[in-house]
């Protein structure tokens, strides 16, 4: 097995997905000449009718991406910044997402949406992340964490008959990992457990999987033993597995990239509160972003954003070694 990165990863999944069905074809702004790095080399193969650069209109070619699917094509989008899902959230939500409930069940709209997450000091309108508007809509979500992850959950979403959201956070797109050469898929769906431990719990999201790691194996030096589950897809969420690691761990804190409010680590908590409060030893905590929009000051982003210090510092409050 050889190591590459995240982006050739997401970029290799798609390409044997189109090699292998002529119904999916891809398309964004500057798709053509791979901005992102994602398409690089597929017009010259696949040709301009599956690889389309579009206007700057995220409404207009979310809506033509609605139609074509309905019609029994396989539509890929490749957002620009993920700010732009909030200019085409009547077409994905209100259309996309709502129209094989509407239809009876007779029209699926199976398309796949690439959304990147952007990297810091880029301040308050091109830093958000997305994923807790899309799950509030219903839409599949899918958050992977590494190239492995990134290749097998890419190749599920472009599969699955209904709409899917790929986030693809910008902190860890060169990121080195292990990948088959063969094409695999991974359940959407299918949380995993990124470390044993028992004394707690982390539930990590995207980039935060490796800073959680990271802290885990700083703190086995201290007798601390820590357990990561890393959810992959948002919605659905993957409870059975989550469920089963807190009862046994007793503790859980849920590091995660949104706003606290009304954000994902909030759902967890509230499933985690539901489902496990006869286990817990300790109260469930939650280090996200804070409820403002992201400064571009670095050193004032850091105050805003989740991070290894805060992980730490409440590690220590809630497990006493």
């Amino acid at each position: 097995m050889r190591e590459i990165r995240y982006l050739q990863a997401v970029s290799e999944s798609i390409h044997m997905e189109m090699v292998r069905d002529e119904s999916i074809f891809y398309m964004g702004e500057d798709v053509r000449y791979s901005l992102k790095g994602i398409t690089r080399g597929f017009l010259e193969e696949f040709g301009a009718d599956r690889v389309i650069d579009t206007p700057i209109s995220e409404s207009g070619f979310v809506g033509i991406a609605t139609g074509a699917a309905m019609q029994g094509m396989r539509p890929v989008l490749e957002f620009e910044i993920s700010e732009f899902v909030f200019f085409a959230f009547d077409e994905i939500i209100d259309q996309a997402q709502k129209f094989f409930y509407m239809s009876g069940g007779k029209t699926n709209v199976p398309v796949t949406y690439i959304v990147p997450l952007m990297l810091g000091s880029i301040a308050g309108q091109h830093s958000d992340t997305q994923y807790p508007y899309v799950m509030h809509g219903g839409m599949k979500t899918i958050l992977p964490s590494t190239p492995y992850d990134a290749k097998g959950l890419v190749t599920s979403a472009i599969r699955d008959n209904d709409p899917v959201m790929v986030f693809l956070p910008a902190k860890i797109i060169g990121k080195k990992g292990l990948v088959p050469e063969e094409q695999y898929s991974i359940p959407i769906g299918s949380g995993e457990i990124k470390k044993e431990g028992v004394d707690i719990t982390i539930i990590a999201t995207g980039h935060l999987v490796s800073e959680a790691l990271e802290v885990s194996q700083e703190l086995e030096t201290e007798g601390f033993s820590i357990e990561i589950f890393d959810p992959r897809t948002l919605l659905p969420l993957d409870r059975p597995l989550l469920e089963k690691s807190v009862k046994k761990t007793g503790r859980a804190i849920v590091l995660d990239d949104s706003n606290r409010t009304c954000g994902f680590a909030s759902e967890v908590a509230a499933f985690l509160s539901d489902q496990c409060f006869d286990s817990l030893k300790a109260p469930i905590k939650r280090i996200t972003r804070a409820d403002v929009p992201v400064p571009f000051s670095p050193i004032l982003e850091k105050q805003v954003l989740p991070g290894k210090t805060q992980l730490i510092e409440t590690i220590y409050k809630i497990v006493k070694k």
